[in-house]
């Protein structure tokens, strides 16, 4: 009833204001057109209104003004403070943390004699050679003393006797492989007495290689093998050979009870003499397996990293209610965290793929840790998935990181982080922390550091501690893991903080 009263009164109300349309136009003095009923703002005079005025000024967007006009004088003042302590947060920034990268090398000539190098003296100690006056032996041990002694860079030259390897050279070859050592120079037990019957017996199968070894592992670290070891082992060699052909040469020319003819059949026992042998347990081969366990290992951080960035904005659709309702937000987090696992699951996979498409090798087999090999793979078959999961595991470790410091600092502050976050595990990473000043021994729990090793240890079947790589990952993503859901709470703070001051 109340509603069909309303109705009635305002058609009444309608049926007056068409009656009185007529001579309201009237009373105006105008007799207005039927069609042609103008809408109006001016006052009695037939001006606009002030308001109108106003309004119009409003509405109207401001000119633009120079750079030196005095209305942007407060604006001017506040730009250029703030370029200024951006500029000067960026130059502390450079300073300090891509110090960081320029440092990890700047005590490497001091720190070249921490890179050990064992010296072990079979000569003439162990049955049947011991009746022999060792003369190799001395004099190998002899100049790498001096070496030793020298105040230049030099190898960390080690004299070890060969009882503390059972007197078995094949004990000293183990122990470079189990990174004991870098390296090791074996003097042969029969090195002296194998050169004296070549010149007395004039044996010409006598090989001057046969009396000295070099034994080394250069898959544990080509970088420090190729540019500090392996130059200094040759200069080693050149000087050895060149003392020792000196003094041999005199002595045997002083012996009168050789006879010449023997010298001519043999002269190799004159000149070199003596050589070294070189045993590369695990060559770094194919060179397309440097990505895999150096500059490639950066965009894995990469990737981890800007996954936050590719992401974010799916998740958040669950808590945005368009057409329907916003998802609880512990249950967002879990899902946040399972979705992140899971990309990273077919991201590693994805960037571990391309090491098997460029036909680095996961299916040969295995070999004895004694003996020169090229990529023997440790797991068989199984070699990729362990490759795989290593990967896997990292970039839980270095993305979660990055997940949760984004969601912590923001923009632009995550740009930094980035750069921070690759020179530390790079630096520590990528060259050998024994050559780096102890400040960096950090590094030996960073994730990247251990990414590198267990991967070495894998496609090259080095020494593993894979155990121990894997359980360092995992304690970056357990921790990683547990701060997650509080960075999560952070960023909606931040996020409905912003939203207010829009409001």
């Amino acid at each position: 009833m109340a509603f069909t009263t309303s109705q009635d009164a305002a058609g009444q109300q309608n049926e007056h204001r068409s009656d009185d349309s007529p001579s309201s136009s009237r009373t105006l003095g105008h007799d207005v057109p039927d069609g042609h009923h103008e809408e109006t703002d001016k006052g009695p005079d037939g001006e606009r209104s002030d308001n109108d005025e106003e309004k119009g000024d409003h509405s109207s967007p401001p000119q633009p003004v120079g750079f030196f006009s005095k209305s942007l004088s407060k604006v001017r003042l506040q730009v250029f403070a703030l370029w200024a302590r951006t500029t000067l947060i960026l130059c502390v920034f450079i300073l300090t943390v891509l110090s960081l990268y320029w440092a990890v090398l700047f005590h490497v000539e001091q720190n070249t004699s921490s890179l050990t190098v064992y010296v072990v003296d079979f000569d003439a100690k162990v049955d049947p050679f011991t009746v022999t006056t060792p003369l190799v032996g001395p004099t190998i041990v002899q100049t790498t003393e001096m070496m030793r002694s020298a105040p230049n860079p030099h190898l960390g030259y080690e004299t070890v006797p060969p009882s503390v390897f059972n007197n078995n050279p094949m004990a000293v070859r183990q122990a470079v492989y189990d990174w004991k050592a870098y390296a090791a120079i074996i003097i042969m037990p029969n090195a002296t007495t194998m050169l004296q019957q070549a010149v007395d017996q004039a044996n010409v199968t006598y090989d001057p290689l046969g009396a000295c070894q070099i034994v080394y592992v250069q898959a544990r670290d080509e970088s420090t093998y190729n540019n500090y070891i392996t130059p200094q082992l040759n200069a080693l060699q050149t000087q050895v050979t060149s003392k020792f052909g000196q003094m041999w040469t005199s002595m045997v020319l002083q012996n009168t009870t050789i006879p010449r003819e023997n010298l001519q059949r043999v002269p190799q026992a004159l000149s070199p003499a003596i050589g070294f042998s070189q045993f590369n347990l695990r060559p770094f081969t194919p060179a397309v397996a440097t990505p895999a366990v150096t500059i490639g290992l950066i965009y894995l951080i990469i990737l981890s990293f800007f996954s936050f960035a590719f992401y974010l904005p799916i998740h958040t659709k669950f808590l945005n209610p368009d057409g329907h309702p916003p998802m609880k937000f512990p249950s967002f987090i879990v899902w946040r965290w399972s979705a992140t696992l899971t990309a990273y699951f077919f991201l590693s996979l994805s960037y571990s793929l391309i090491s098997l498409a460029f036909q680095i090798p996961f299916a040969n087999p295995s070999a004895p840790a004694t003996e020169v090999a090229n990529n023997p793979e440790p797991y068989g078959k199984g070699t990729f998935v362990v490759y795989w999961m290593i990967n896997y595991v990292g970039m839980i470790a270095l993305g979660l990181a990055c997940e949760n410091v984004a969601m912590v600092i923001g923009q632009p502050w995550t740009a930094m982080w980035l750069i921070f976050w690759v020179i530390t595990n790079v630096s520590t990473s990528f060259y050998s922390l024994d050559l780096a000043p102890k400040f960096y021994y950090w590094g030996y729990a960073w994730p990247l550091h251990n990414i590198v090793e267990a991967s070495r240890s894998t496609l090259f079947h080095l020494h593993s501690r894979i155990g121990l790589n894997f359980g360092i990952l995992f304690v970056w993503c357990t921790i990683n893991t547990a701060l997650f859901p509080f960075c999560c709470y952070v960023l909606r703070w931040k996020t409905q903080k912003e939203q207010k001051k829009k409001q």
